[in-house]
């Protein structure tokens, strides 16, 4: 045989150099005279399994029977038969002999004792595979007997060979032939290829060759007796030798044994229909074949059948045979998704399995079909997506993310679900590194822009708290024109006191990028103001922002005086009690998108409401990242958020970072009071914070004289004009020596001498502070602005629509009537 490959191989033959076909490595074991070999398609490479049949002559009687075997192979079709590619015959010439070589290339197939043996299946999850295998071989016969009347003739544990994805089919239909039960008066031979039948394989009517009582059997009669063989050699391990070998049902399971003797009747009219083996659920009903029959009529199910079966579905999948699950439910699964017949639910049970293979196999099989369903308009779709990205992001490539993923996950930026907004916003922490750096500077910035001043607090916290954590992926032309305006001028000055530690966390966590002028003049003079806030959590992480700025600035100032020139920034690394590590702010946000509460600056810092009525599940992963290097490491919970309690988040040794350590711990702690507490519409600040903001307002330097009037409250809006430079616009130098009472305008026009304006907080609903009703204010008195007014006895008089004594606009029916006179 290796003589005659060599032939092949070298092209002596007249037919097989136009075999579109690489013939490999031949199989140990196959049915009959053929030879199975390994093959793959010259075109893609793809695999397939050729077989060669060899006569020494045109006349040979296996010849004439392969050809038969091709014939039929060709015209029956079925989803549990052998799939047919391509045929042919070639001569090959051996001395003076001339051979002839039949090939038949079907799809990768391998056979079943072989596949058994590598499978090495025990217990349970070999007699599961087993009856899923025999249902397979069973409706194949149940096909060939009673749809198309066909007798296949030696069903045996040779003729059957597994798929890749471990499906069980027939094939070796040398002897197959139509059953001739209606001509009985024939008494010639009605299997003309029958002397290709083992012995030991023939029911004691076709050894003797009664074909008489053969046409008035049922036309299952010959393979049902070749299914009980199958049985034997399948439980026995062995191949059968002789047919007395079938008594011995030590090895055949209790609940067949009753069918199995059915089978190997030896009256042909009283064997068992394979239909009715079919039928036997007692044996047939198990986990791995429910399982595999549901995926296989998805489209036929309901939607409630699905959520429930891919609910169910991850802890199912651990208790099947693992390489089954990976070859035949895992295709299945991500072919479901793609098509859009699978629930959202079944993403998850998809990346339990994908969680299985090696890296290699992964990008291969799973992340093809996530890349697709990104582009899926289902928001649970999506959502799933988000919540599980830290299982796959690492494994997309910079390309895909940059070219295909991101253009869809960007769109939940916008979305007008909060917790929507919120998952976009944290995958950003996996996707952000793949970015180039046109789309962060293009695209993400924008986005991250609004979401600083998003409704929802523990967006903007999380924004903030994103954006020092993708510090080092900006250039430094960006990282100069946002970093310092984001965490200065909005973060610090908003009503929320995590998100003004936020601000403080990410100032330090990106200490490394600012010269000795941005810290001198913009950080420190509004680190500094946070050291009286009302939160002592805040307090606590200005104090150390304050020592740790402090300390860069006198080093600096150590170096300069010493004559040494070289200008090293410190890490917030080398500061002890700062380790470096920003995490996420835990979310408030619940899974319907409800609206999350500003914690009242007069609140306790202990809340006493439970935790897991107030804390998002889906926001319960904690991300953190190594401000030092800037790159994220992620504790990721493989379970579907919504299903699961919340994990304990990993304790924090960093002296910044406690916005999550402690959150899960059964007592209160002062550094989770705002996670807590209730919703509230409208929060109404305590005039200690309310004394805070004036003085955040308040220029460090000495006041000029200002004719400004008081402006009434607007609503923080970007500039439309401006939207390549987000930060830019309200870039500023040092704190300028004006007085700014309030951060609020009473008409539309832009302040030059306000650079925070255009991107302040939003002013809480309460009262404002009361402030003096002139036009203009007193130089001499700072405090002018804010001073209550004058108790008077009686309210004055309203006249028209205006207040006090404002005089009434003249008519304008008069004032026509004066120019018609002047022009008469």
């Amino acid at each position: 045989m290796f003589k005659f490959l060599k032939g092949v191989v070298g092209g002596s033959g007249t037919g097989l150099k136009d075999l579109p076909y690489n013939i490999g490595e031949p199989y140990s074991t196959a049915w009959g005279s053929w030879v199975h070999y390994r093959g793959t398609s010259k075109d893609d490479g793809a695999p397939v399994s050729i077989f060669a049949l060899t006569g020494s002559n045109a006349n040979d009687g296996h010849l004439a029977a392969g050809r038969n075997g091709v014939k039929r192979l060709r015209t029956v079709r079925h989803p549990n038969i052998l799939s047919f590619l391509y045929s042919t015959e070639a001569e090959t010439f051996d001395g003076s002999i001339t051979k002839v070589t039949i090939y038949i290339v079907t799809e990768p197939v391998m056979p079943l004792s072989e596949k058994l043996k590598e499978l090495g299946l025990k217990g349970n999850q070999r007699d599961e595979y087993y009856a899923w295998g025999l249902h397979r071989i069973a409706k194949a016969v149940s096909f060939l007997n009673n749809d198309c009347k066909l007798v296949h003739g030696n069903v045996c544990l040779a003729s059957v060979v597994v798929t890749q994805t471990l499906d069980w089919k027939l094939h070796a239909f040398d002897v197959l032939s139509e059953f001739d039960g209606n001509n009985e008066s024939s008494v010639g031979s009605m299997l003309q290829y029958d002397w290709l039948i083992g012995a030991q394989y023939k029911p004691m009517e076709l050894l003797k060759s009664e074909w008489a009582a053969i046409r008035k059997s049922p036309a299952w009669a010959i393979d049902s007796w070749g299914l009980g063989c199958l049985i034997y050699e399948l439980f026995s391990c062995t191949k059968l030798s002789k047919t007395e070998e079938l008594r011995n049902t030590a090895s055949i399971p209790k609940s067949l044994l009753p069918d199995y003797q059915r089978l190997l009747s030896s009256t042909p009219a009283r064997r068992l229909n394979s239909s009715k083996l079919l039928e036997n659920g007692e044996y047939f009903q198990n986990k791995l074949l429910e399982t595999i029959q549901f995926m296989e009529i998805l489209n036929l199910k309901d939607s409630v059948e699905k959520d429930t079966f891919f609910r169910k579905l991850p802890n199912l999948a651990e208790q099947l045979p693992r390489e089954i699950v990976l070859k035949k439910l895992l295709p299945l699964l991500a072919s479901a998704l793609e098509f859009g017949s699978a629930a959202a639910p079944a993403l998850t049970a998809l990346l339990k399995m994908g969680s299985w293979l090696s890296s290699e196999e992964f990008s291969v099989k799973v992340l093809p079909t996530i890349v697709k369903l990104f582009a899926s308009n289902d928001r649970a779709i999506r959502v799933s997506l988000l919540q599980h990205i830290d299982q796959y992001g690492e494994s997309l490539s910079s390309q895909i993310v940059d070219e295909q993923v991101y253009t869809h996950v960007a769109t939940g930026f916008s979305d007008t679900s909060a917790f929507l907004r919120e998952l976009t916003l944290k995958s950003m922490l996996v996707l952000a590194p793949k970015l180039s750096h046109h789309t962060i500077s293009g695209s993400l910035l924008k986005y991250l822009s609004k979401l600083q001043v998003d409704e929802e607090p523990a967006i903007r916290t999380n924004t903030t708290i994103l954006l020092g954590n993708i510090a080092s992926y900006l250039n430094e032309g960006t990282r100069k024109r946002v970093l310092i305006n984001a965490f200065t001028v909005r973060a610090l000055r908003d009503t929320f006191s995590p998100a003004r530690g936020a601000g403080v966390m990410a100032l330090s966590a990106t200490s490394s990028y600012y010269d000795m002028t941005e810290i001198a003049t913009k950080i420190l003079p509004n680190i500094v103001v946070l050291t009286i806030d009302p939160d002592c959590d805040v307090c606590q992480k200005a104090f150390q922002a304050v020592d740790q700025f402090l300390q860069i600035v006198k080093q600096h100032h150590d170096k300069t005086s010493t004559g040494d020139t070289s200008t090293t920034s410190m890490g917030t690394s080398s500061i002890p009690g700062n380790a470096g590590l920003l995490g996420w702010a835990m979310s408030s946000l619940t899974l319907k998108g409800g609206k999350t509460s500003e914690q009242s600056p007069n609140a306790p810092a202990i809340s006493s409401v439970p935790l897991a009525s107030a804390v998002s599940d889906a926001s319960s992963n904690h991300v953190v990242a190594d401000s030092a290097s800037i790159k994220p490491v992620h504790i990721s919970s493989g379970a579907d958020v919504a299903d699961h309690p919340i994990p304990v988040s990993p304790a924090s040794s960093d002296g910044w970072g406690e916005l999550e350590s402690g959150i899960h711990e059964g007592h209160d702690s002062d550094k989770d009071g705002w996670d807590g507490i209730n919703p509230q519409e409208e929060p109404k600040p305590s005039p200690s914070l309310a004394n805070i903001q004036a003085a955040q307002r308040r220029p460090v330097s000495q006041p000029k004289p200002q004719g400004t009037g008081l402006r009434g409250k607007t609503t923080p809006k970007m500039s439309k004009d401006n939207d390549e430079d987000l930060w830019g616009s309200v870039a500023g130098p040092a704190p300028r020596a004006t007085s700014q009472p309030s951060n609020s305008r009473a008409n539309k026009t832009v302040d030059d001498d306000d650079p925070w304006a255009a991107i302040a907080a939003p002013a809480p609903s309460s009262k404002p502070l009361n402030v003096k009703r002139s036009g203009a204010f007193d130089d001499n008195d700072p405090w002018a602005a804010i001073a209550a007014p004058v108790p008077t006895s009686s309210a004055r008089p309203s006249i028209g629509r205006g207040r006090g004594t404002k005089p009434a606009a003249p008519k304008l029916g008069a004032q026509r009537v004066n120019r018609t006179s002047s022009g008469m």
